[in-house]
């Protein structure tokens, strides 16, 4: 049965001020901020009183997760815990990384709330097809089997290589890779029973040109990693999962963790609005040219990010999407963010592929 998703969550003011305290207290903050907080000329700890000052911290960098040693970024709190890295996306150079210890097993527990028994049932077997590796994506996923009483068959897919095969126009290369991912994913599906379903629409695309999802036993489908307009959507819905399966839309990253979308995708007309989890995560659309602005809603503006978890402040980190600004809803009382797609300034350098 799904449950309140909000139930016991801390309002977002009284948890903005908690998590300024405890990164830049002297015996659990973090390095990189105690450094940051001796060259600005106001105390964090003490001057912050709500969600409203999140304007007076900067953008933070993104290019500091390469360049950065991890220590810089590891908690008081946390000194001698072995920590988990994991990469974000990129499709060269070195990779962005994060150190983290439980906010994966939160945040998905925390999603969990969102579906519905039937539609993915304790005790299934699911099938994550998608990047694994050295990304969280792939702990998150089987924890989140796990915590729901299932277990979880892998078939890797290496966005990295895909992404520089289609920038470099090896499309038949391209192609060809998809095909075998996908071969391996058909072989699992036809051998043995799986409930759930985890990947991108591309591939849940080349799945469903093969087989009957709804024959084969398919109850949920997750699905992210890449732009989904309301047509894309329909035809997933009534052609690929023929009306039967249900559909989870997925938004988020090694950064944030997951938002849930808004179950209203037929009224919706097939638009989706994802909520990210506050208050551990804030999404703003804000304006490209005025980012300490958000714009007014249904208007498009760039996504800006704030993480706030004991493991990671990340204030106001700049993605390289745009979406729809959307009001809140019942089930989630704060702003949405809808029809996310690649921010317009970069979309021509961005390849998203089969990922």
């Amino acid at each position: 049965m799904t449950t309140d998703p909000q139930r016991d969550r801390p309002d977002l003011d009284t948890h903005f001020c908690e998590m300024v305290r405890w990164h830049f207290s002297e015996e659990t903050g973090t390095p990189y901020w105690l450094d940051w907080a001796k060259t600005i000329g106001w105390d964090p700890k003490n001057d912050v009183t709500s969600f409203a000052d999140l304007v007076r911290f900067p953008h933070f960098d993104g290019e500091l997760l390469r360049t950065e040693p991890h220590e810089r970024f590891v908690p008081r709190a946390y000194t001698g815990r072995p920590y988990t890295i994991f990469e974000t996306g990129g499709t060269t150079g070195m990779p962005k990384q994060r150190v983290g210890w439980d906010d994966y097993k939160i945040d998905y527990e925390q999603f969990s709330a969102s579906l519905d028994d039937a539609s993915f049932p304790p005790g299934g077997n699911w099938l994550m097809v998608g990047p694994t590796g050295p990304r969280r994506l792939r702990l998150a996923i089987e924890h989140l089997a796990n915590f729901r009483g299932s277990s979880c068959y892998f078939v890797d897919l290496d966005p990295r290589w895909v992404k520089k095969l289609i920038k470099t126009k090896q499309f038949d290369q391209a192609k060809a890779y998809m095909t075998h991912v996908v071969d391996q994913a058909e072989l699992i599906l036809k051998h043995r029973k799986v409930s759930a379903l985890f990947t991108t629409p591309k591939l849940l695309e080349e799945l469903g040109d093969r087989m009957s999802l709804v024959e084969i036993g398919i109850k949920g489908v997750f699905c992210g990693g890449t732009t989904m307009t309301p047509q894309s959507t329909r035809f997933i819905c009534e052609e690929i999962l023929e009306g039967e399966i249900e559909f989870v839309p997925t938004y988020g990253n090694t950064l944030m963790g997951l938002a849930a979308h808004r179950r209203t995708l037929r009224e919706d007309n097939y638009s989706i609005t994802y909520y990210a989890p506050q208050p551990r995560a804030v999404l703003r659309v804000v304006d490209p040219d005025a980012t300490d602005n958000v714009v007014d809603y249904e208007k498009w503006g760039r996504v800006e990010l704030t993480t706030l978890t004991k493991e990671l402040f990340m204030p106001r980190f700049l993605e390289r999407d745009e979406a729809l600004r959307r009001a809140p809803c019942d089930a989630y009382p704060w702003d949405g963010v809808a029809e996310v797609r690649p921010f317009g300034a970069q979309a021509a350098t961005i390849v998203e592929g089969v990922y």
